[in-house]
């Protein structure tokens, strides 16, 4: 007992506290905004891995891998929410499925053999990408007046799953804004896409956890590229806190949140594209 004490420094409570606080803001924003909390959880790893002297080669990796364990019950919890309110789009979300599918694999077998600082380049510019396109997309701005069927609508998914899979991220970030430019409802873009989580997470932490194993480097107790301490402190917080942002997301000013959100997106690039270039 007095070992394990001993293992509980300020520094130590301090970062469980902040992993504890960025759980709930994961589980509010997938709920609220239908991100899965990936786009929330996976620069702060980094950081976090950066600060306790991770290697880099697999320092984005573990950060990724861990984001993708984290949302398969966050999208569980928040797409029942989502459920009862009838914002999921069942014959949307069954369309995509093979496609995204098919995406999140491929992506999964190159992500965990590629280099850290390319996953985390990924990371920063469509992170980038997505900040741009909430600060200077016009209210009702769209590309079409319907959502396209037959290959594009499944070149689209497969995009979708390929990019969510290797950022840790649940795939709303990507699909909400795409549903958008086609005309979709966004209460019916976010609830199909906190369901659309579960395509993306499930295969994508298969996929980070058994090509992660007996790779040197890791953080201690990581369970292939899946950081077990960060999984079990996240996690709790995520669950509670995702019904907590459908609630918010019915009541809140849209464009103001999003708004808020794209500054945060807009940071958070920056520092990762800095720190790849020094």
């Amino acid at each position: 007992m007095a070992d394990l004490l001993s293992l509980l420094t300020p520094d130590l409570l301090l970062l469980a506290l902040g992993l504890l606080i960025t759980g709930v803001a994961a589980g509010i924003l997938s709920g609220l905004l239908g991100v899965g909390g990936g786009i929330v959880i996976v620069p702060v790893l980094y950081h976090v891995f950066t600060g306790l002297g991770v290697d880099e080669a697999v320092r984005m990796h573990v950060a990724v891998g861990t984001s993708l364990a984290t949302i398969i019950p966050t999208s569980i919890a928040s797409s029942r929410a989502h459920r009862r309110k009838g914002s999921i789009d069942d014959a949307l979300l069954k369309s995509w499925i093979p496609s995204v599918f098919i995406g999140v694999v491929i992506a999964t077998l190159w992500g965990t053999q590629a280099k850290g600082w390319m996953l985390t380049a990924i990371f920063a510019v469509v992170a980038l990408a997505v900040a741009a396109n909430m600060t200077f997309r016009r209210e009702g701005w769209t590309v079409t007046d319907h959502l396209p069927t037959g290959w594009i609508r499944q070149a689209m998914g497969a995009v979708i799953g390929g990019l969510s899979a290797l950022m840790g991220i649940g795939g709303g970030t990507l699909s909400v804004p795409i549903l958008s430019a086609c005309s979709y409802p966004i209460h019916r873009a976010v609830g199909t896409a906190s369901a659309l989580g579960l395509v993306i997470a499930i295969p994508g932490t298969i996929g980070f956890l058994l090509n992660g194993l007996d790779i040197p480097g890791r953080p201690p107790l990581s369970l292939g590229f899946i950081s077990l301490p960060g999984l079990l402190l996240i996690l709790p917080t995520t669950i509670l806190a995702a019904p907590w942002g459908v609630k918010l997301a019915h009541v809140l000013n849209g464009p103001r949140l999003r708004q808020v959100f794209a500054f945060f997106l807009f940071i958070t690039s920056l520092r990762m594209i800095y720190a790849l270039l020094t």
